[in-house]
């Protein structure tokens, strides 16, 4: 008991003695960041939370958000709530050194995405997460890496090849072969998902991943399930450095059976001889975007990690975008009269779409457009601050300082409603709220102030496939369907909001074929 006692005395102090020294620490670290924020001339933007006890209320009221499918809600609200000076960003912090800086300002995001540039990228924190499933990609690197990352990729989307368009007819009429008769309820979220995994294999390797015969293959499952706890990783980087305590056991393993699919093709590629492949480089109708790949580097790392890459931007991003299509689309039978009107003026029922005529449907374009304006893809993105710099300062967002090492969060979404930026309502221009394609016959958005595939040097390099993929599915669903009626509570739909927004309850819906006389 005595020596119970003695040893309980000084550990007690020694205790107290630590939380003295923490305390003492977070508070310098408070007074060095004010000073440093001064020093550069700009200033904090409103903030919400500044601390372990508020910073945690707000970590928990957005956990409890994204349960209930109401994260896009909870940007509205807080943005709702903001004062009028301050109404276009703010910032949000648990500790000092974690401090989280949100715009909707075209401006200041059109610093950090391009007028400032390289202050900002997706720092080591963003690496360190995402590495192990994404490796050193376009999606994970910054300065040399990036650049030759961006080098290896981007010029197999430069051009209009006929091949892609074999692939989306392939894929998409394999899809719709999974629909049912008319009238009979399908959920064609998942159908998008499945067609949008073997497309995108298919581009990649030139073989399918089969998805939408066998929905439960050990790579699909894996996938799904890669990205599930990819997510959930992301999301807890906030406790670090405690994340790093999460099990990884099942996370590792997924990738480890993605890599098991991926890794022959690339050993395949790697045995072509060099002539051979570059005779397969300049074909348009045999070459896959893995020999692409081996034309310029031989690293077996590298091509797998790029080829993930895309296959993630390639399934994710075009599947939801397509189910909010349908969603929108299954309560305004007259835009799907005047969309399949357009649709077989230019094709007919049986004709095959070409990159011209697809490009010359305005009415078909405009509704992807403006899908995208109200559920964008990735309706959140973040940098990283690589350097002290200072955000410009614009109408409800003052000129803010931001220190190496900082969160920079960018949304899309609610700078996308903003209707400060927008016309008045009118017979042209209907409440932004509303999905309406005719507004853009009358209205373009200005520069900074639509951003559904991102902006500056990481804009989004696949952007034409993916827009051509998904005009390409919606003209052979039209060219089959002249109706689609949604089953279920269609105001009863949330957006499911984690890399991307998709609609968190699938897309029931019944196609109906028309009527032969």
């Amino acid at each position: 008991m005595i020596i119970s006692s003695l040893a309980s005395g000084p550990l007690l102090t020694y205790g107290l003695l630590a939380l003295v020294l923490y305390v003492a620490y977070q508070f310098a670290l408070v007074v060095k960041r004010r000073l440093a924020i001064r020093r550069l001339g700009g200033q904090r933007a409103y903030v919400i939370c500044s601390n372990p006890v508020t910073g945690m209320m707000k970590v928990l009221w957005t956990i409890k958000k994204a349960s209930q499918n109401k994260m896009a809600d909870a940007h509205r609200e807080i943005f709702n709530s903001l004062p009028f000076e301050s109404r276009n960003a703010y910032e949000h912090q648990l500790f000092p050194k974690n401090r989280t800086v949100e715009t909707r300002d075209p401006g200041q995001i059109k610093a950090i995405l391009a007028g400032d540039f390289y202050s900002f990228g997706k720092g080591p924190t963003f690496h360190r997460i995402w590495a192990p499933f994404l490796g050193d990609s376009i999606f994970t690197t910054d300065g040399e890496l990036w650049h030759k990352s961006r080098s290896l990729i981007r010029p197999m989307f430069m051009t209009d090849r006929i091949s892609d368009l074999i692939i989306f007819d392939r894929q998409i009429e394999k899809m719709m072969s999974y629909i049912p008769p008319s009238g009979q309820t399908v959920d064609i979220m998942d159908l998008f998902f499945r067609m949008t995994l073997d497309a995108t294999t298919d581009f990649l390797l030139g073989e399918s991943a089969n998805s939408l015969d066998y929905p439960n293959s050990e790579f699909t499952h894996a996938f799904n399930g890669v990205l599930t706890r990819q997510i959930r990783l992301f999301v807890m980087r906030m406790f670090s450095p405690f994340d790093r305590l999460a099990p990884r056991a099942d996370y590792y393993r997924d990738i480890k059976k993605i890599e098991e699919f991926i890794m022959p093709y690339i050993q395949q590629t790697l045995a072509i001889p060099p002539e051979e492949l570059a005779n397969l480089t300049k074909s348009d109708t045999e070459s896959t975007f893995l020999h692409h790949l081996a034309r310029f580097t031989q690293d077996p790392k590298m091509m797998r990690d790029q080829l993930v890459a895309v296959l993630l931007a390639g399934r994710d991003t075009t599947a939801a975008t397509l189910s909010w299509t349908l969603y929108e689309l299954a309560v305004y039978p007259e835009k799907v009269a005047r969309l399949r009107a357009e649709i077989l003026e230019s094709v007919g029922e049986h004709g095959t779409p070409t990159y011209e005529t697809l490009k010359n449907m305005k009415y078909l374009r405009y509704t992807l457009q403006e899908i995208l304006r109200i559920h964008p893809a990735v309706p959140f993105n973040t940098r990283a601050a690589l350097a002290d710099t200072v955000l410009p300062e614009g109408p409800g967002a003052p000129a803010i300082s931001v220190l190496k090492g900082d969160t920079l969060c960018y949304n899309a979404m609610t700078l996308h409603e903003r209707r400060d930026l927008l016309p008045h309502v009118s017979e042209k221009f209907a409440d932004p709220s509303l999905f309406s394609p005719e507004r853009w016959y009358s209205w373009q958005p200005r520069a900074w102030e639509y951003l559904p595939f991102n902006g500056g040097p990481r804009i989004c390099p696949g952007q034409n496939f993916a827009m051509t993929e998904m005009a390409y599915c919606i003209v052979r669903m039209l060219q089959k369907y002249d109706r689609i009626e949604y089953r279920g509570d269609w105001h009863a739909q949330q957006d499911k909001t984690d890399v991307i927004s998709r609609p968190a309850f699938g897309v029931p819906v019944a196609f109906y074929e028309p009527k032969r006389e």
